[in-house]
C-alpha cells in the first residue's frame, strides 16, 4: 500500500529519456511515485542499472520485475534476440520493424495496472510518444485509449493510463525535460546496451537529433556520433563525453 497522503501513480520506468521525463513530471505534480521496471531479456538491459541509480538518488520506490521466463514468447525481435543483427539508421518502417517486441506494452501495462491496484494507486504513467506511432502499434493513441478503457473496468478499483507525451515528438519531450533542468546523462537509450552508446541505431539517432534540434549536446558518451554529412539534419557536437557512472 502507499504510505503518503498524495495520490499515487505507478510509472513504467525503463531508464530511457522518455520515461525519465515522465517520472520527473509525475514528481513535479506532487504524486506519490512508484517506479516499475522490467527485465524481459532485452539486449539493452543496461537501462535498468541507470533506472535503479536514478531512483536511489531521488528516493523513489523502485521495483524491477524479472519476466525473463516469457522470453521465448517475445524473442522474435532484434531487441530480445542477440543473434539477430541490430538495424541501423533513422527510424522507419522498412528498417526498424525488427525492433518490435511482440505485445510488449500490453504486457507491461497489465502488470503495472496490477501493481497500481495492489498499492491503491489510481494511475499508471508510461512514455509512449508521437515519434513511435509509425512503427509501434502499442504506442498509438488508439491503443492507449483502449487500454485506458480496459483499465477502468478490469478491477474493482479503476486505474487511469496516463501517457502525457502521446502526441509529442522526442524533441518536445526533451524541451520539457530541459525546462525542468533534468540531466539526461542519467538515461540510457541505445538498443545495444554496451559501455558506450553506438550512435548508429535508430534510437540513438532519434535522441541525437532531438538534442541537435535544441542546439544542445547529448551528455552521453558515444562510440560514433553521426555528423552533419550523414543527412540534412543538424547534429550536436561530435566530441563524446564519458559514459555515465553506473
Amino acid at each position: 500500500m502507499t504510505h503518503s497522503n498524495a495520490p499515487a501513480t505507478v510509472v513504467i520506468y525503463s531508464g530511457g529519456m522518455d520515461s525519465f521525463t515522465v517520472l520527473h513530471r509525475a514528481l513535479r505534480e506532487g504524486l506519490d511515485v512508484h517506479a516499475l521496471s522490467f527485465d524481459y531479456g532485452q539486449r539493452h538491459a543496461r537501462e535498468l542499472e541507470v533506472a535503479a541509480r536514478v531512483c536511489r538518488r531521488l528516493g523513489v520506490p523502485h521495483q524491477v520485475v524479472d519476466i525473463r521466463a516469457i522470453h521465448g514468447l517475445i524473442d522474435d525481435s532484434a531487441l530480445t534476440d542477440a543473434s539477430r543483427e541490430m538495424p541501423e539508421g533513422d527510424y522507419g518502417q522498412e528498417n526498424l520493424s525488427a525492433t518490435v517486441v511482440p505485445n510488449r506494452n500490453m504486457i507491461l501495462l497489465s502488470l503495472a495496472i496490477a501493481k497500481a491496484v495492489n498499492i491503491g494507486a489510481g494511475r499508471v504513467d508510461y512514455g509512449a510518444h508521437g515519434g513511435d506511432h509509425v512503427l509501434y502499434p502499442d504506442c498509438r493513441p488508439e491503443f492507449v485509449e483502449a487500454m485506458n478503457a480496459v483499465a477502468g473496468i478490469a478491477n474493482f478499483a479503476p486505474v487511469e493510463i496516463h501517457a502525457p507525451y502521446l502526441r509529442a515528438s522526442k524533441a518536445e519531450i526533451l524541451a520539457d525535460g530541459l525546462a525542468m533542468g533534468l540531466d539526461y546523462a542519467d538515461t540510457w537509450t541505445c538498443y545495444r546496451g554496451e559501455e558506450l552508446a553506438c550512435g548508429r541505431c535508430g534510437s540513438c539517432r532519434e535522441r541525437l537529433a532531438a538534442f541537435a534540434a535544441h542546439g544542445a549536446t547529448d551528455p552521453l558518451g558515444y562510440l560514433e556520433r553521426p555528423d552533419a554529412a550523414d543527412d540534412d539534419s543538424p547534429r550536436p557536437d561530435t566530441a563524446a563525453r564519458g559514459a555515465p557512472d553506473v
